[in-house]
């Protein structure tokens, strides 16, 4: 009778085991698509306010990396840049001066032709005036062409200032620690008061309102799955606690794998399988590298 009493209760565990393993077709762990943000300029974090766990928002600002050199630096380029601009010939100005003199003897030209017209004037005096009038304009033109290269070796200088000051103002904002994408922060790799070098992690986020969970289907399952497919994602919490969800299929490997360690098939001889990610809109309680299952 007892021997009787062990078999029953040994083929009752069996079949269900075998019910429980029919109760789903993929398994898998959840995922979330997570960003890295590292240090874009070397310094000293002067300041940081990122918490573990806190929700941040693209583009947030966070903390800081010493600026000060940079902008003492800057400072010296505008000041340098000030003076050369002061330097900065002034053309019209400066040949106002010849233009009057081209003006006044014009005039004196044209009143020795009209004295010359009246025999009151010779060839000789009509030939200096214009001799003079062409040394004036000669002069004008050697001074114009001379003050305009003063200028553009001028503008050319200080447009090269500006060009540092650019670059400056950019190493400036990569001195700024902003939140790379909405999320939730996972890991803080650095503290306030730290040196970080460039390209230093100084944290990491997540998206947790959008969770995927990465499960893999054998091959002749392929067939009963497509992207955009609604499928039950149900996530295991331990013990009997478990919760569905409405997933979406979003991506589909095009290549197999071998069976991840850990990771249950529907068939239990299956050697190769291929990996799927489900969208699943998180509630709150989904975390990263919790187990599910996915009913098609």
């Amino acid at each position: 009778m007892t021997k009787r009493i062990l078999l029953l209760g040994t083929l009752s565990l069996l079949l269900f085991s075998c019910n429980r393993g029919s109760d789903f077709d993929a398994t898998g762990t959840f995922e979330a698509t997570e960003t890295t943000l590292s240090a874009e300029a070397t310094g000293k974090i002067i300041a940081f306010d990122a918490e573990e766990g806190a929700t941040v928002r693209e583009g947030q600002l966070l903390g800081c990396i010493d600026s000060t050199t940079l902008v003492l630096q800057r400072e010296v380029l505008k000041k340098q840049q000030a003076a050369l601009l002061a330097s900065r010939p002034n053309v019209q100005k400066q040949v106002a001066a010849l233009r009057a003199q081209i003006a006044k003897q014009e005039a004196e030209l044209a009143r020795i032709k009209r004295m010359q017209a009246g025999g009151a004037a010779t060839g000789k005096q009509v030939d200096d005036a214009e001799s003079q009038l062409l040394v004036l304009q000669s002069n004008l033109d050697a001074t114009l062409q001379t003050l305009h290269s003063s200028a553009a070796t001028v503008d050319g200088n200080a447009a090269a200032l500006e060009a540092q000051m650019r670059l400056l103002d950019d190493q400036i904002a990569h001195c700024r620690i902003v939140a790379p994408t909405d999320g939730t922060v996972l890991v803080l790799y650095v503290q306030r008061g730290e040196m970080v070098a460039l390209g230093k992690p100084i944290l990491k986020v997540a998206d947790l309102e959008q969770v995927y969970l990465r499960a893999y289907f054998t091959s002749d399952q392929l067939a009963h799955i497509k992207l955009g497919q609604e499928v039950t994602v149900v996530a295991d919490f331990g013990g009997s606690e478990q919760h569905r969800y409405k997933g979406t299929v979003t991506w589909i490997a095009s290549e197999s794998e071998f069976t991840p360690k850990g990771i249950q098939t529907r068939n239990s001889r299956a050697n190769l399988v291929y990996a799927a990610k489900i969208a699943v809109k998180n509630d709150g309680r989904l975390k990263i590298g919790l187990y599910g299952e996915v009913e098609l």
